[in-house]
């Protein structure tokens, strides 16, 4: 087994790799605006998950997916050039799914602080139910008479 301190230090080598050789080499005009945000290896780092977002809608989104797979060859020598591992991992990429859930954190967020205001706006005009203090000891009530 190796080493789960190397596979880390694999992985964030590889995620500077695949950016670099992104953003430099590969000229795919299907490929938008790619961030590689994470990478993370097998611990016989033997496979290579590389987690992306794309900036735009579905569309270049599922064609950046594509330019991707087709530029996993030049990508995968690419490591293996810049690592020097003896074995170089396959590589697969993963669309993050970190981006979709900020956004549905975001909206229900706005929901709360919707409904907070609401019940602020509620709470403002109303009364007690009952008494103020409905705690009231029973010495209080004796000294009263």
């Amino acid at each position: 087994m190796t080493d789960t301190a190397r596979a880390r230090k694999l992985a964030d080598r590889i995620q500077v790799v695949v950016a670099e050789t992104l953003q430099r080499r590969i000229k795919d005009p299907r490929l938008g605006y790619v961030t590689i945000t994470d990478a993370r290896v097998t611990g016989d780092l033997r496979e290579a998950t590389v987690f992306y977002t794309v900036y735009g809608d579905e569309t270049e989104r599922e064609s950046s997916a594509a330019a991707l797979e087709s530029a996993k060859g030049i990508l995968r020598s690419e490591v293996g050039k810049q690592t020097g591992v003896r074995f170089t991992p396959t590589l697969t990429f993963v669309a993050d799914a970190l981006p979709d859930n900020a956004r549905n954190i975001d909206d229900l967020l706005d929901k709360a602080r919707v409904s907070d205001a609401a019940v602020r706006t509620a709470a403002a005009g109303a009364a007690f139910a009952g008494d103020a203090d409905p705690y009231k000891s029973s010495r209080d009530d004796d000294e009263d008479e």
